[in-house]
């Protein structure tokens, strides 16, 4: 009976651990997830959820290499020109959130209420946050290049506010073919940096130097044991983090994105679920999966039943190459490599920012 008392009262502290571990990711954060699965033979695949109050209107682009770029904050505006192709998921029609570059970089964007990008420096460019993840898929081929450029703080982002009247503000996953990983955020201000192999998890609030507390705590205690179980961005930051870490070791490639995208799955939010009170913590729109090894984008929406991809090698990224899309907007449906169904289009505007 002792032993069993004491299992109840450890049980009892767990829950109310786990309430404030909820409580303590903030009401407004928007729900996404990012998990990145490490396999044998440098198999590296990750995958994310784009969950929103609303539908964004997400669509998915080829651009070649050879665009000239704008930061869309006016004067002393960032101005670059792609050095690479992408292949990348739209936001609104006026921003990239996500994507992955021909060079296997991959580009993960997530809400984040707590950034603060700072005010704009003399003398620094300025971008808008719409373009922030296509910048670094136009201009960098790993992990560590992007680390090592972006540390010196070369320009300001600007956060306009999003159609829906939501602050766009966010912070960034960026993964490659290697297996490294890096979490940018803006915190007070400045650009905080959490660079290795070992980020392979990212949600939402609250900053990712707290996540990672919080998850020490559960680790302590063991997925096996007890996992917390809502839909909050601290709960969900544990558990894809005990399920891609307990994923099998294969070979075969098609399970394991098998795998991952059953992991993303799990930690995803039903669609249509609201909470009455919480009217920001959101249902999953859609899911991607990219095999960084073999270059391969898999897209899987909640209101299509099937997943269709879109491999790389296939694609022509020359400069001068016409800007493609793949229509999503009016209900179309695709089924396995759906590259031959890209059109060409023209570029969306990335949305425009003012800096203070």
């Amino acid at each position: 009976m002792p032993a069993r008392k004491s299992l109840y009262a450890l049980l009892s502290l767990i829950v109310a651990l786990a309430c404030l571990t909820s409580l303590s990711s903030g009401t407004t954060a928007k729900a996404c997830t990012r998990a990145v699965y490490l396999g044998p033979k440098n198999s590296v695949i990750v995958a994310r959820s784009m969950d929103w109050a609303e539908d964004p209107g997400s669509e998915v682009w080829c651009l070649p290499r050879g665009m000239a770029r704008s930061g869309a904050t006016g004067p002393g505006t960032l101005q670059w020109t792609s050095t690479y192709g992408s292949v990348i998921v739209s936001f609104y029609g006026i921003a990239t959130v996500d994507g992955i570059n021909e060079k296997g970089l991959v580009a993960n964007t997530l809400y984040l209420v707590e950034s603060d990008y700072g005010k704009a420096v003399a003398g620094r460019p300025t971008i808008s946050i719409a373009c922030w993840a296509q910048y670094l898929l136009d201009t960098f081929a790993t992990v560590d290049e992007a680390v090592t450029a972006l540390a010196k703080e070369p320009f300001t982002v600007v956060a306009p506010m999003l159609p829906n009247g939501v602050p766009g503000v966010g912070h960034m996953a960026i993964s490659d073919p290697s297996g490294d990983s890096a979490i940018l955020e803006y915190v007070k201000g400045k650009l905080v940096i959490h660079h290795g192999r070992q980020y392979q998890v990212m949600t939402n609030s609250p900053t990712f130097d707290e996540q990672l507390a919080l998850n020490g705590y559960w680790e302590q205690i063991g997925g096996l044991t007890m996992l917390p179980g809502t839909n909050r961005a601290s709960d969900r930051f544990v558990r894809a983090s005990f399920f891609i870490k307990s994923l099998p070791q294969v070979e075969d490639r098609a399970r394991a994105i098998a795998s991952v995208f059953s992991t993303i799955r799990a930690v995803s939010v039903p669609l249509g679920f609201t909470t009455p009170d919480k009217p920001n913590i959101s249902s999953t729109i859609w899911r991607t999966v990219y095999d960084q090894k073999d270059k391969v984008m898999y897209f899987d929406s909640a209101t299509r039943p099937n997943v269709f991809w879109i491999p790389l090698a296939g694609l022509d990224f020359a400069a001068g190459q016409p800007v493609k899309k793949l229509k999503l907007l009016g209900g179309e449906t695709y089924s396995g490599d759906a590259s031959a169904s890209l059109t060409p289009e023209k570029p969306f505007a990335f949305l425009s920012a003012k800096p203070e």
